[in-house]
């Protein structure tokens, strides 16, 4: 594995995080949600934009992730910058990484931020993932294109003649999105891989996701989840909380769902994320713009980390990611105060720290001398993830990075990251800091 520089992401000027938040996360009901990718993120911006006194003309970015926007949603971003009125000279991309869509945003604008290019960028990511095409079938594409072609009435016959009930057959966007075109697995058959080679059992699976949603019901009861800010879809309705947690589940109830991937497997869907729609959005900053603005700070982005690995075991992301992240800033496992773990699914998770306490893997893979450490799962994913709130793809990667940071502020820390896998076969990990603790 290429371990990467040994420079510090955003070495030249300190990036800092001014504040955050997300939308209620909608789990996908089977049908298109009431709001698109770019209706959710223009939600969480405004309301986040509202709470400063500089405008949104006074940007001088706007970035965010996404992995399926409508084809009325090209370049996301910039379609979000014009609603929330950043005017027409405000420039606004949008950044691709799968999974790590939302993180991604976040690389560039601190990059940009560090080097001197921007001082004042809107971050985030947005995912409709109950709005993922259905798409016609190559040979019905063809047939259509001959249809139009035909000039008379007896042409339009002789290519009616060749039409077949199988062009019919649809192709659904989200299935083809959630497999890995290369090693031609899905993401879920990916999880099993690790079930496998890890020796991770059904009963851990299911009692890791039972844990995601009582973590995510008392964060819930605790009034944990302030980043949350409530939305309204055209038809008026409200959505105040994030509503994929199951406040009933037990682990006699994950134990009876069958596996979704693999008849012989162990990956349900209650032991992976949950099909979700939400959007997330952070506000960067540097320390110039901190002053002129006179704006809080809710924490640094010290570093980033990116890293490629076997696409059959992309849920390995985190490990090969974090390790050399912490390497580079002299920080073991037990120097983070809170680790933020995006769950993909639960056997994901677990793999990733076995792998951490594994000799052999830390030395064949990380090149470490030996295991790199335990995390206390106390301080993972304290109040919960995607297994009981969701995982729309492109707004991940900033919900954790922003919920990392809720959760040093709330229990006084210094030091966390946030890590997830992508699907491909990479990983990404963002080390945050709180100032002045």
């Amino acid at each position: 594995m290429n371990m990467h520089s040994t420079r510090p992401a955003y070495q030249n000027r300190k990036v800092y995080i001014v504040d955050g938040n997300r939308t209620p996360f909608l789990k996908a009901m089977g049908k298109p949600g009431p709001l698109s990718s770019s209706d959710l993120a223009v939600n969480s911006g405004r309301s986040l934009l509202q709470q400063y006194a500089f405008s949104p003309k006074d940007l001088d970015e706007v970035i965010f992730g996404c992995v399926m926007p409508r084809p009325d949603e090209v370049n996301i971003a910039r379609i979000i910058s014009l609603r929330l009125g950043c005017g027409d000279k405000v420039p606004a991309w949008t950044v691709q990484r799968n999974c790590a869509s939302g993180m991604q945003a976040l690389d560039c604008a601190a990059t940009n931020i560090s080097t001197g290019r921007s001082d004042l960028i809107l971050a985030g990511g947005c995912e409709a993932m109950s709005h993922a095409p259905v798409l016609f079938r190559t040979e019905m594409v063809a047939w259509l294109s001959k249809w139009n072609k035909a000039k008379n009435i007896k042409d339009k016959l002789r290519t009616l003649w060749t039409l077949r009930p199988t062009f019919f057959m649809p192709i659904f966007g989200l299935l083809k999105g959630l497999t890995d075109p290369v090693v031609n697995l899905s993401m879920g058959q990916t999880a099993e891989v690790l079930a496998y080679h890890f020796n991770i059992t059904r009963e851990q699976m299911d009692e890791f996701a039972l844990m995601s949603h009582e973590k995510l019901a008392a964060a819930l009861t605790h009034g944990r989840l302030s980043e949350i800010a409530p939305i309204i879809s055209d038809d008026g309705f409200i959505f105040e909380q994030d509503n994929g947690l199951r406040m009933d589940s037990s682990i006699e109830q994950l134990g009876r769902l069958k596996a979704v991937f693999d008849k012989e497997g162990l990956v349900t869907a209650g032991n992976s994320a949950q099909v979700t729609d939400g959007a997330a959005c952070l506000l960067l900053a540097s320390e110039e713009a901190i002053e002129k603005y006179k704006l809080p700070v809710l924490g640094e982005l010290v570093d980033s980390q990116w890293a490629g690995l076997d696409p059959a075991k992309m849920g390995l992301g985190p490990v090969f990611a974090s390790t050399p992240l912490l390497q580079r800033q002299n920080l073991s496992i037990n120097d983070v105060d809170y680790w933020e773990i995006n769950e993909a699914f639960a056997a994901q998770v677990l793999a990733c720290l076995i792998a951490w306490q594994d000799d052999k893997f830390c030395q064949d893979e990380l090149g470490l001398d030996g295991a790199f450490g335990t995390i206390d799962e106390s301080r993972l994913n304290v109040d919960g993830g995607a297994i009981a709130l969701g995982h729309p793809v492109g707004a991940t990667g900033a919900r954790i990075v922003l919920h990392l940071l809720k959760v040093l502020e709330r229990n006084n820390a210094n030091k966390g990251v946030a890590t997830l896998c992508i699907g491909g076969g990479q990983g990404g990990a963002m080390l945050i800091s709180r100032v002045g603790v």
